[in-house]
């Protein structure tokens, strides 16, 4: 097995009402992670703003923008200037009423790489994201970035043990979940710490049953009325191929760097070889909604 490493960087950071001010914070986090040798650097979902789904609001569609708006170009010129590749999250303006919860990889020559829409939409108490978002309909795929083969979910997808199947079967290498998750705060000392350890645990368990690295990043800070709202809850963490969690944040602003060792993947599903060993005969069942007796 030959030696191959990647340098990963998670900007797990806070927003505001100013999307240009949100806009260069994330340009100056992309030029720290790359002076510490970040070769991919993720930022979390819908950066760009404040998280807007806590209501239902027909002024909020006019945040989004196309594929290659000024969030993209923004970013790519990051990425082009610190020769690093860039996982962009957006708010995707397709046509007049067909918006997407998006991102793009950008390469480190600032040149869109791929882009994903999100699959999964949730639909609870402040996070409407069904009034905003179309499912969507570019499949699971990986994305070669330079460094690295990256696999792009979003959120909600991190649930979906298909989603991440599907995603590693497309030949990725790590996967990456921006993410914009935190707790109603009249529920954090009750259910709190239980809700962190079970996000943290089904991604971890996308890891070990696909042998390979995963990447998640959340945003930080509350955002909404001061006796409601959301707290983001942050601890963005990467995980190796047999679920060790390589670094972990805590709950304010912070930059991971974290080194992966690209030749665990192969070592990892040698040992553990799922793949090899998965009854594709048998799983018809799997594209039904459920199996009624």
């Amino acid at each position: 097995m030959s030696a191959r490493s990647v340098k990963i960087a998670l900007i797990q950071m806070s927003m505001s009402a100013d999307k240009a001010a949100n806009l260069e914070k994330a340009k100056d986090r992309i030029r720290e992670a790359a002076s510490r040798g970040a070769e991919l650097v993720c930022l979390p979902e819908l950066f760009a703003t404040p998280y807007f789904c806590q209501s239902e609001d027909a002024s909020n569609f006019d945040l989004a923008e196309p594929m290659n708006g000024p969030t993209t170009e923004a970013m790519a010129a990051a990425a082009r200037e610190s020769k690093v590749a860039v996982v962009v999250p957006f708010f995707e303006r397709r046509a007049p009423g067909v918006y997407h919860n998006s991102l793009v990889v950008v390469g480190p020559s600032g040149a869109v790489a791929g882009s994903y829409r999100k699959m999964h939409i949730p639909d609870d108490p402040l996070f409407y994201e069904k009034y905003y978002f179309t499912p969507g309909d570019l499949g699971f795929r990986s994305i070669e970035s330079g460094p690295i083969s990256v696999g792009p979910l979003i959120c909600w997808d991190q649930w979906y043990p298909e989603a991440a199947r599907l995603t590693a079967m497309s030949g990725a290498e790590t996967l990456v979940y921006p993410t914009a998750i935190g707790w109603h705060p009249a529920e954090k000392a009750e259910f709190g710490a239980a809700q962190v350890s079970a996000w943290q645990t089904m991604q971890r368990a996308h890891a070990i049953s696909n042998g390979l690295f995963v990447a998640s990043v959340n945003r930080v800070g509350h955002e909404g009325p001061e006796d409601g709202g959301i707290e983001f809850w942050g601890h963005s963490f990467v995980a190796d191929p047999f679920g060790v969690v390589l670094a972990e944040a805590g709950e304010g602003e912070e930059t991971l760097v974290v080194t992966c060792d690209l030749s665990r993947i192969e070592w990892v599903r040698r040992n553990w070889p799922f793949f090899r060993d998965r009854r594709i005969d048998a799983y018809a069942g799997i594209t039904s909604r459920f199996l009624d007796r």
